[in-house]
């Protein structure tokens, strides 16, 4: 076996393969923290270009347009927003909708981002629509938006009659009287042009009797 060097004191000097583990330590740790550096900046890049990229297209006018318009692909354009919240986003109409056809329910100016509540078709812009108030057990207790009844009403002293068929409930909401057996509920019907038509003979036969909701299969 060989021997250790000594030093000229007599002490063995420092064995060389000691610093060799200490400087392959300090390496690893420098290359680790490297690593980590490289990792994060990575990382904040990534969610940079999300950022960047977290837009939602919608429709837009080119010009001002007046309640009762008719849009066309010549009144839109498409721009890209960024919204702080899902709830603003939903509060207008999305580019990938097809608007063309409908009608305008308010004013638009130029450049305005085109609200959900600005545009309907045409066969709803011409509707009508006609409050009830129904004593509480005189329709179904979980009607609803969205659900199509047929409208009864049972005069004073004569049969009940059919006043129109199948219309559509649109708003529904609960009046409550002193008592509870007095609650009511006040619903909106909607009614096309033909049974509108029919509104000069319907209401006196209404104020004049208990109203009475039939819903159809839902």
């Amino acid at each position: 076996m060989a021997d250790s060097p000594v030093s000229r004191g007599g002490f063995a000097a420092p064995s060389t393969p000691t610093l060799r583990t200490r400087r392959a330590r300090w390496k690893d740790g420098r290359l680790l923290l490297g690593v980590l550096l490289v990792a994060v900046t990575a990382l904040a890049g990534a969610k940079l270009l999300a950022a960047a990229d977290d837009t939602t297209a919608i429709w837009a006018v080119k010009r001002d347009l007046p309640i009762g318009s008719t849009l066309t692909g010549e009144d839109l354009t498409t721009v890209n927003v960024r919204f702080t919240s899902d709830d603003a986003a939903k509060q207008y109409v999305a580019a990938d909708a097809d608007l063309t056809g409908l009608i305008l329910t308010r004013p638009i100016g130029k450049g305005e981002f085109v609200p959900r509540e600005a545009a309907t078709t045409r066969s709803i812009s011409e509707r009508t629509e006609l409050p009830l108030s129904i004593t509480t057990g005189r329709l179904p207790s979980d009607t609803a938006v969205g659900d199509h009844v047929d409208v009864w009403v049972i005069p004073k002293d004569q049969p009940a009659q059919r006043l129109w068929t199948e219309v559509r409930v649109v708003q529904i909401d609960t009046v409550k009287g002193v008592a509870a057996s007095s609650s009511r509920r006040q619903v909106l019907i909607a009614l096309g042009t033909k049974d509108a038509n029919r509104l000069g003979a319907a209401l006196p036969l209404i104020s004049t009797g208990e109203t009475v909701l039939v819903r159809r299969g839902r």
